[in-house]
């Protein structure tokens, strides 16, 4: 069988690819035919889980700001960006019906909240630009020659193409298909690829887990008692740290959530990526949480001890043990559902002193508590993979792809985009934008290949 370009991969890159070379085709008068392999039996199945279900589809913010949410060479993804903006993108989905909304971050969502929808209007938009999409279509190998391109399906049959797309995603979520084969092919094509690893992912702190592994962790390890306390606890408006063998590495501030997979959040997510690659390489990680980041550590310990001095006076805490006035002292200074995991992560925070045989003297250590709220320590053990990751870093090298067409500088004809290159953001819609403006560009620049031939 024969089509003109071939994109292998239905998710929000190839699906978009799809679209961007098949209008390119029809504004040219072009009858050119484009076809999607995707193996799964539906396409835009990763969308579909992407927010929770409920696809932040893109982030509105201008390339100056977006690019700092860029992992590694930000000025790779700048043509792709500027020629589909996150306002452009919003654009083609209200185009096609689908009504959205933006959101604090300048998150973009469906108006109805429904990744499904997201998926529906992209699928809608390429059938209806005459893309032929062929589901549980899984490909075995793919050779270049000459003219083009000889794909072959693990059920026999064989396409041969001009021009080739590959946007196969890459590990993360295995799955919605993502399974790596594009990293095989690029590499059987002469392709370099960045060391891959799981990123925007979940970091499990050391005790959070029922088990001694280290590294990479399952998702469904049993909680400990530790992880129990902690599991299902969001926090807001909270500083946390990385830190590497003692240095700090980076700092973000935001909302964390422990989950049963461990640290989670916008914050667990955004020190994720340094975090694993860390850890991949043999160094100790720990996270510093900072659950009072608008005061330092001064004036944090008088209010500590103010707040001390209120309940001491307080005529309710007469004959109130030491450890329970500490309760209700930790409990103005953070969340009740905190203050079990807290208190069993920072002992030193009460002293037994023994004075004798039978006599003993319960102290509670205020500077220990304000200590403990501004670096409050998780020594991580390990992370989970890239069975629940959001995305893979690492990749196709960008090296090896020309950022104004990416079109691969090996093999003519060839071009990549979205996830199986190296590249990836933070979440907040970075990920997708980045998936759709690389994918438009790749789609754009295959047609237009086809039409000087």
């Amino acid at each position: 069988m024969k089509s003109d370009i071939i994109i292998i991969g239905g998710g929000a890159s190839g699906l978009m690819a799809a679209y961007a070379a098949a209008l390119t085709l029809r504004d040219s008068g072009s009858d050119a035919c484009v076809t999607v392999l995707e193996k799964m039996p539906r396409p835009g199945r990763k969308i579909m889980i992407t927010g929770k279900g409920r696809c932040n589809f893109t982030n509105v913010k201008d390339w100056n700001s977006f690019s700092a949410h860029i992992c590694g060479r930000a000025g790779f993804v700048r043509p792709s960006f500027l020629n589909l903006t996150p306002s452009r993108v919003v654009d083609f989905f209200e185009e096609y019906g689908m009504k959205t909304v933006v959101e604090r971050g300048d998150r973009a969502f469906p108006a109805s909240y429904r990744s499904s929808d997201v998926v529906d209007t992209l699928v809608t938009a390429v059938l209806g630009m005459g893309v032929k999409i062929e589901c549980e279509a899984p490909v075995l190998e793919i050779a270049s020659g000459d003219s083009g391109f000889a794909i072959s399906l693990e059920d026999g049959r064989r396409y041969l193409c001009s021009a080739l797309i590959v946007a196969t995603g890459g590990l993360s979520y295995p799955a919605t298909g993502s399974s790596g084969d594009g990293y095989r092919w690029a590499e059987s094509l002469g392709h370099s690829i960045v060391q891959t690893f799981p990123s925007l992912t979940a970091l499990v702190p050391k005790g959070y887990k029922d088990s001694a592994q280290k590294g990479h962790m399952e998702r469904n390890l049993p909680l400990t008692g530790l992880g129990e306390k902690l599991c299902g606890i969001q926090l807001k408006n909270v500083g946390l740290s990385l830190v590497v063998e003692g240095t700090e590495a980076q700092n973000e501030f935001g909302d964390v959530d422990f989950t049963d997979g461990g640290i989670e959040g916008p914050l667990g997510f955004r020190l994720s990526r340094k975090a694993v690659k860390t850890m991949i390489n043999g160094s100790r990680v720990s996270l510093s949480l900072d659950l009072k980041p608008g005061v330092d550590l001064t004036e944090l310990t008088q209010r500590v001890r103010q707040l001390w001095a209120e309940i001491d006076g307080d005529p309710r805490s007469r004959g109130v043990r030491e450890k329970e006035r500490c309760r209700i002292l930790l409990g103005k200074l953070m969340p009740r559902e905190l203050i079990p995991a807290f208190s069993a992560m920072n002992p030193e925070i009460i002293t037994l002193e023994r004075r004798g045989r039978t006599d003993s003297k319960v102290w509670v250590n205020l500077v220990s508590i304000a200590k403990a709220l501004k670096e409050w320590k998780f020594d991580i053990q390990g992370y989970v993979g890239y069975e629940r990751a959001v995305v893979t870093a690492g990749g196709v090298s960008t090296d090896e792809v020309v950022a104004k067409t990416l079109e691969s500088r090996l093999v003519k004809g060839l071009y990549f985009c979205g996830e199986v290159l190296d590249i990836d953001c933070d979440t907040g819609g970075y990920n997708l934008q980045a998936a759709f403006c690389t994918g438009a560009l790749a789609g754009q620049n295959a047609a237009k290949r086809l039409l000087k031939s």
